[in-house]
């Protein structure tokens, strides 16, 4: 885990100052999830509606993941993630001082919201650029946990929405921005000879290994489940169990804690028993989590028990996958970065939506969780065929001092 030659071998400032700006920009970019409740009920939305609201975050994150790996190559981490937050605190305020009244003013809203989860791609190679590859796994680990930022917005979100109401609580939300943005700006450094910026030409390239479509693949499965769940689940209990909107947000949070908090146990556990080896284990018990949550279980701490088995494996997951992309695309980290998170974003697109879809035409989220764990499977058959090429390969001994 973390020893004195990991502290050594990076820079701590910026690994902290990139969680901490991590983690405040996931906290809004899922925010209509935990205040879906309230929304939903002030803007009489039905169950279509409310799932494409929680959705629209999720792809315009996609969508703006590739912009700033681009950016990322081109201007640096820091001036990219520097443009961005200030993008999402003018807009926050603008929806705070003007209000939301009808349901494209709250999609508008979350496409803002996207450019916060568009933070992803700034914050891990900001990160990576800084810690050679047997250390990627932890350092990535440790960038990447800024997800638990989740946590807050389902703790909270509900209960200021109840006090003060939901559209102050996107005013509210604002100002821990704005510290993450001062931290940020202070202690955020660019690492010394990053790599060479590239032409659009060169980073569309990257499109045509298919490695890069694999772990695309990967990171929207496990990436996926994580944000469509920690976007859904706040609507789902109060749905299907009848919770509080602030009840609801509590069975939120302890799934999402659970899923955030240990993908720098995944990316660790990566580095000491491979990568392949970690997130073929995540898949088996994504999928059999979802599968028995589909089934509506008799009491909600039942379903709780399984979202929080199955939010575990894919935040591990989600640090095993981040292991593995470095040692592949080195010197593309910036661009695959974007591109992987992109993908993880649709996945979560994809979730969120077909759970809103599921429940408006047949009645039940069943079908919306069966179709995710499908997907799991189909990635843990497809990582099972590749990875002799892999370990025979680019991760050949002699190749990586990181365990593949």
């Amino acid at each position: 885990m973390i020893d004195k030659s990991f502290l050594r071998a990076g820079h701590t400032p910026t690994l902290l100052a990139a969680f901490f700006y991590f983690d405040m920009s996931f906290m809004v970019w899922v925010m209509l999830g935990p205040l879906g409740v309230q929304i939903a009920n002030d803007l009489h939305l039905d169950a279509g509606q409310k799932g494409l609201m929680v959705a629209v975050p999720l792809l315009a994150g996609a969508v703006l993941r590739v912009v700033n790996g681009v950016l990322v190559d081109r201007i640096g981490p820091k001036a990219t993630g520097l443009i961005g937050q200030c993008i999402v605190i003018a807009g926050l305020l603008v929806a705070w001082y003007l209000g939301i009244h009808l349901f494209g003013q709250i999609l508008a809203v979350g496409v803002v919201l996207g450019v916060a989860g568009s933070s992803f791609a700034v914050a891990l190679p900001l990160a990576s650029r800084w810690y050679p590859p047997q250390y990627q796994g932890i350092a990535l680990g440790i960038a990447g946990a800024g997800n638990s930022g989740t946590v807050f917005a389902a703790l909270f979100a509900p209960g200021l929405a109840v006090a003060f109401g939901w559209v102050n609580v996107l005013g509210i939300a604002a100002i821990p921005l704005v510290v993450a943005l001062i931290i940020y700006t202070v202690c955020a450094k660019d690492a010394p000879n990053p790599p060479p910026a590239k032409g659009l030409l060169e980073y569309l390239s990257v499109l045509r290994i298919g490695d890069a479509w694999w772990f695309m693949f990967f990171y929207s499965v496990t990436f996926g489940g994580f944000s469509g769940l920690a976007s859904s689940l706040t609507i789902y209990f109060n749905a299907e169990y009848g919770l509080t909107p602030v009840t609801a947000g509590y069975f939120t949070a302890a799934a999402v804690f659970a899923g955030s908090l240990v993908r720098p146990v995944g990316g660790a556990l990566a580095d000491r028993i491979g990568g392949i080896r970690a997130l073929s284990i995540m898949y088996v018990v994504a999928a059999a989590a979802l599968v028995v949550a589909s089934f509506k279980l008799p009491q909600a701490w039942m379903a709780l028990a399984f979202f929080i088995a199955g939010m575990l494996a894919f935040g591990m997951g989600n640090g095993s996958v981040f292991q593995l992309v470095p040692q592949r695309f080195r010197q593309e980290i910036g661009v695959m970065t974007g591109l992987v998170g992109m993908t993880g974003g649709i996945g979560g697109f994809y979730l969120a939506s077909s759970l809103g879809y599921s429940k408006q035409f047949t009645g039940s989220y069943q079908f919306g969780l069966l179709i995710f764990a499908v997907l799991a499977m189909v990635a843990l058959i497809g990582l099972t065929n590749i990875k002799g090429r892999w370990r025979t390969t680019w991760g050949a001994a002699g190749a990586t001092t990181a365990r593949v």
